[in-house]
């Protein structure tokens, strides 16, 4: 062998072309040198199928990465982050469009039930029922639609895709919302109890036990089978090539008010039937899901996907349920004045369609993050941590995108949804056109302010090591609860005063 190093080129596999360099001899000794060689060759390797494993294991999303696999040989290579879906303002508007009408239907439908039950007896005498709806159905945002959040990020990122998977996902996360449906739902009622008790100047303690039982019951049932169809829409969605972002939220909302809105109605008419003969029912009721709650609390702590969020994902629910009570407050005022009796039928619908979108962005704009890496990464993907109105709607990035054709669907999505509820009977408001500018201008305010909060508030939370997932949505439907609920009452307000009669506000 001669002393001069020569290199010899080998054929790879992959096509690269690696040199193997025979090494002078080296004059210490090493237990690679038999006793009769003067060298050794050394065949240096690209440890391709390696790096290109790790960069497989962190790009979040299957279709939003590309390799760039080079003829370098250096093994040196970090995890390179993914790239955001290629979406278009066609493809975000296709997608969202279709549930976002659907779960208008269901808004609707739940302002016709709304319309209709305020008359029962159960409504006219314990009026703190009223306070109840908007913190039940703002269960949907606090629960069911962060659950969607949530699912839909595991989904993309791939934390679904197996059987075994999947099925800890959906345990995890189905106890998870027991537990925290059970104890909003109590602490709603007490919320309602003590409102009520400024309103009225006096404890009724039957019907604080009725208001604790119906609303325990009713956040429970409601998020049973809530969070079934959820995950039943986020496995269909997948399967079918359907960003679960863009089709979970809205169809959370919608379902949720009907669904949630039709349960109390029932449950609390039940229970106020059987307060006179059957004192002991209303307790029994409640006892009864109390008595569930450490079953789920033990099964949601075993669970390492929902452990965390068991302990610390509290602070958002609750505040949120309490500005959600707080638009309960303002409606429990309005309806009980016959000035605004026709407000009922359209509070579901303002709240529904203004949170459905924003719970669309703000999921969004989660899962276009958590493809940068984890909470509080600093990453390209994590702009700025202060946004701007002109930089939420109109910059270049695809969450910009959104945003726009988000703030373009509520005008004829509201027309569609005036239009069915004038062609319903039971309305109490024509629609006249000083009254349909009010309320576009109402709703077009609400989803303005409310994406434009949510834009920032996902980044603060971000940048703040929070995973917006978890904390965002209940923040963001409790403020479109009260936004949407004070604009309609201010609404209202202003019509009464200007002598608008057409409407028939107060028939």
């Amino acid at each position: 062998m001669s002393s001069k190093a020569e290199q010899k080129e080998t054929p790879q596999a992959n096509g690269a072309v690696l040199p193997m360099v025979d090494c002078p001899t080296n004059p210490e000794p090493s237990d690679f040198l038999g006793p009769h060689e003067n060298g050794v060759e050394v065949v240096v390797l690209e440890s391709r199928a390696n790096a290109k494993g790790v960069r497989e294991e962190d790009a979040l999303l299957e279709n939003g990465s590309q390799s760039n696999e080079s003829d370098d040989t250096t093994t040196e290579r970090g995890p390179e982050p993914a790239s955001p879906l290629k979406e278009t303002c066609f493809s975000i508007g296709l997608q969202v469009f279709f549930p976002f009408i659907l779960a208008g239907f269901g808004t609707v439908a739940a302002g016709m039930v709304l319309d209709i039950v305020q008359h029962w007896d159960v409504f006219k005498y314990v009026t703190e029922v009223f306070i109840l709806v908007p913190a039940l159905l703002g269960l949907k945002g606090n629960l069911e639609m962060t659950l969607a959040s949530r699912l839909s990020t595991a989904a993309n990122i791939g934390q679904m895709d197996t059987p075994k998977e999947l099925w800890k996902m959906v345990t995890g996360n189905m106890t998870l919302i027991q537990v925290q449906a059970t104890v909003v739902g109590f602490l709603a009622s007490i919320v309602a109890v003590v409102f009520g008790w400024i309103l009225d100047g006096h404890f009724n303690i039957s019907h604080a036990v009725l208001l604790c039982a119906s609303s325990v019951a009713t956040a429970f049932i409601a998020s049973l089978v809530l969070g079934m169809i959820m995950i039943g829409v986020i496995i269909g969605s997948r399967k079918m090539g359907i960003n679960p972002d863009n089709v979970a939220t809205p169809i959370a909302a919608g379902l949720g008010d009907l669904i949630t809105l039709s349960l109390l109605s029932g449950i609390s008419t039940g229970l106020y039937k059987e307060l006179e003969s059957k004192a002991y029912v209303n307790p029994l009721v409640f006892t009864f899901f109390i008595a569930l709650l450490p079953i789920w609390i033990l099964i949601a702590k075993k669970n390492p996907t929902t452990r965390e969020v068991l302990y610390s994902g509290w602070v958002p629910v609750v505040i949120a349920m309490a500005i959600s009570s707080a638009g309960g407050f303002i409606l429990d005022m309005t309806v009980s004045d016959p000035n605004f009796a026709g407000m009922a039928v359209f509070t579901p619908v303002i709240n529904g369609v203004g949170g459905n979108l924003v719970a669309v962005q703000a999921s969004r704009i989660s899962t276009y993050l958590h493809m940068s890496g984890m909470p509080g990464e600093g990453s390209e993907t994590a702009p700025r941590k202060c946004p701007s109105p002109c930089s939420t709607f109109f910059s270049s990035d695809v969450n910009s995108l959104s945003a726009r054709v988000l703030l373009f669907l509520v005008v004829p999505g509201h027309l569609v949804f005036l239009y069915t509820i004038s062609s319903m009977p039971g309305g109490h408001t024509t629609l006249t056109p000083i009254f349909i500018v009010f309320y576009m201008t109402a709703a077009l305010l609400q989803v303005l302010l409310l994406l434009c909060i949510a834009d920032w508030m996902v980044h603060c939370m971000w940048n703040k090591h929070l995973d917006p997932d978890n904390f965002s949505i209940p923040y963001l439907t409790a403020l479109g609860d009260l936004i949407g609920t004070g604009l309609l009452a201010l609404s209202f307000h202003i019509l009464w005063l200007i002598g608008d009669r057409d409407s028939d506000v107060g028939d």
